[in-house]
């Protein structure tokens, strides 16, 4: 498989796309894995030992600067700009290069954690319709309130895991819980897990949910 870097827009074209597990030409279904802000594409790719799956193809890709927005996803999407649509473009574009080398939209997740689960629900929203799911571990949708994506897309079903701590100091339970409303009127079948305490980070719950969703992608029953 060939992915093209150059197709994203500044600051994001040309950073690296990392990739892990099944080659994609042989792999049941596709991650793409997006890491949050001063992180990096080696952090999240590495949730993929964690998930297991021999059979699935993850790929990382790295944003400019570490992070692939400047403010607060909360802030209006204008001062995030020309950033947040260079990211969008980059999950996109990987997305169409993964359905070029075989694997339908339908057998792809979009994962991602903090900044990075943020820009996979907006690039969900962004571009509608039936994924393999979308996982989004401590975020929400992006933009001032009467900003956000309204829903009124059909997300066919799609499979929607959103995990995040009761006391998050980076992401209002509010706004997690508008997430969770806008894609279960978009048609999406939405898991919601918020966890007591205030860790900012990935736990075996999510890690069990997420590899249950996985594991039933792109198999036919007995």
């Amino acid at each position: 498989m060939t992915i093209d870097k150059t197709r994203g827009a500044a600051p994001h074209a040309g950073q690296r796309i990392l990739s892990a597990g099944a080659p994609v030409e042989k792999a049941r279904a596709a991650v793409v894995m997006l890491h949050g802000r001063g992180a990096t594409a080696d952090d999240i790719i590495g949730l993929a030992d964690h998930l297991g799956q021999n059979d699935v193809a993850y790929f990382a890709p790295q944003a400019a600067g570490y992070a692939w927005y400047p403010q607060r996803f909360m802030q209006p999407t204008a001062l995030n700009q020309p950033y947040l649509g260079a990211a969008l473009g980059v999950v996109h574009n990987l997305v169409d290069d993964i359905v070029a080398a075989g694997i339908a939209r339908e057998r792809i997740v979009l994962l991602g954690f903090s900044q990075g689960s943020c820009l996979a629900l907006e690039a969900v929203a962004r571009k509608p319709g039936r994924y393999g799911g979308a996982v989004g571990l401590s975020g929400g949708l992006i933009g001032a309130d009467n900003e956000l994506w309204n829903g009124a897309d059909d997300l066919a079903g799609t499979p929607v895991l959103l995990g995040c701590a009761e006391l998050d100091a980076h992401i209002p339970l509010s706004r997690v819980q508008e997430t969770a409303a806008r894609f279960e009127k978009a048609g999406a079948g939405v898991t919601t897990r918020i966890y007591r305490g205030s860790a900012h980070g990935v736990n075996a719950d999510e890690i069990e949910l997420t590899t249950a969703l996985l594991s039933g992608i792109g198999k036919t029953a007995a």
